[in-house]
């Protein structure tokens, strides 16, 4: 696994296993989310699969997939509501730039711009191209 710390409670990952789930939670995740659309990926690693191995390791789990280029207001609250105060969260998709991208949206207007962009390319993600998508949901929200 190629875990990406973003903050104290999130970290990011390209895709992971149903058998990665266990050492997730024994390191101390309590939540995973699964960012990446069913329609990426096989049966063995789908959500219901991945959904399973979260139960089985007593993580909370939530799927919001994100097909690239679809943002929407119903996907940043989803992934919003999913990281809220749940504990510590493991997110993933493809490469984690999904998942980055998520975080970085539920963000704007509450971190500077400079920050966001900052912790992203910190953890390997450069996320320059939806910098004007951050800068209007700062607009909206500041």
């Amino acid at each position: 696994m190629d875990l990406r710390q973003i903050n104290p409670d999130l970290a990011v990952s390209p895709q992971i296993l149903p058998e990665d789930v266990p050492a997730l939670a024994e390191a101390g995740f309590k939540v995973l989310i699964n960012n990446r659309p069913d329609d990426e990926v096989g049966p063995e690693i789908d959500h219901d699969a991945m959904a399973e191995a979260a139960r089985q390791a007593g993580m909370r789990y939530h799927y919001v997939p994100f097909h690239p280029g679809q943002i929407t207001p119903q996907l940043i609250g989803d992934f919003a509501e999913a990281t809220a105060g749940q504990g510590p969260v493991i997110a993933y998709c493809r490469s984690g730039n999904r998942s980055t991208v998520l975080w970085a949206l539920t963000q704007a207007g509450k971190l500077p711009e400079d920050e966001i962009l900052a912790t992203a390319a910190g953890a390997g993600y450069d996320l320059s191209g939806v910098r004007p998508l951050i800068a209007s949901l700062s607009s909206r929200r500041g």
